[in-house]
């Protein structure tokens, strides 16, 4: 399966799978461990977990245990959203190192602007604080990449105007009927790569009947739509499941979504739940 093994290219040159495997809402023990073991039999090399999800420690074993030499498998966390500042980062980076089991991580992003209790809040201060440890930790090889997730052109033009490194990718929430068009078009200018979580919109979108009709034309499932729909816009998909056989599904993208059914894909809106 191609998709799974393609890669981006970030702006420093890091290649990174094409198709990540989410860990958000799978729980650390044996769920975690045995949905990563399964992604990682089925193909997918870019597992994708966060502090916030409480799965580190299991997602770390399984990629330990995997048998796949480390430098085949691309590692994505994320620093707690309510961190703001470097002392906090820096301690919180060790915390995740000693979790997952790992030397360094492939990716390492800030999960928000805002703590999520606080949604909004101006932090930039704060995320300039943050990135400031983000670039020791690139520089010191503990990360190959550092990123954001969440953030708005606004936060992202803060950061940028006040550091040394232009995050090598944006995180955000993204799927058919929810596109984020400013975001995106901003990350492009920069050569920031874009990552979109909820590809199905956390669900909502298995049942909408313009999407059931085009994933018929081709013989696929909706969920095959809208992460290759991800794919289409050079969006990196980050699809989640527990289920090995959904997890092979989710890899079988290798297809191409005409440009009329694009436009039609393009044109649905309201799809957030």
């Amino acid at each position: 399966m191609p998709a799974v093994t393609d890669t981006f290219t970030l702006s420093n040159g890091v290649e990174i799978p094409r198709i990540g495997f989410g860990t958000w809402q799978i729980p650390d023990g044996p769920v975690a461990y045995d949905a990563v073991a399964a992604a990682i039999h089925a193909g997918y090399r870019h597992i994708d977990t966060a502090r916030a999800y409480g799965n580190e420690p299991s997602v770390g074993r399984a990629i330990r245990d995997s048998g796949i030499p480390r430098d085949q498998i691309f590692v994505t966390t994320k620093l707690p959203a309510e961190v703001k500042s470097r002392r906090e980062a820096e301690l919180s980076f060790e915390t995740t190192i000693s979790a997952l089991g790992l030397d360094y991580v492939d990716l390492y992003l800030i999960h928000a602007p805002w703590p999520w209790s606080e949604m909004g809040k101006d932090c930039r201060d704060g995320n300039i604080e943050v990135w400031r440890a983000f670039e020791k930790i690139l520089a010191d090889g503990r990360s190959r990449s550092i990123g954001v997730s969440n953030f708005d052109p606004a936060d992202l033009e803060s950061l940028i105007g006040a550091t040394d490194v232009t995050p090598h990718a944006n995180q955000i929430r993204y799927f058919v009927g929810y596109t984020q068009k400013e975001t995106v078009g901003y990350c492009r200018e920069r050569d920031i790569l874009v990552e979109g979580y909820s590809p199905l919109a956390t669900g909502a979108i298995l049942d909408n009947e313009n999407v059931h009709g085009i994933a018929a034309k081709y013989g696929k499932s909706v969920a095959q739509i809208c992460i290759r729909y991800l794919l289409e816009k050079n969006i990196l998909p980050l699809p989640k499941t527990t289920t090995p056989g959904r997890m092979i599904e989710n890899a079988d993208v290798d297809f191409t979504i005409s440009s009329d059914d694009l436009k039609a894909l393009d044109a649905l809106v309201d799809t957030a739940p």
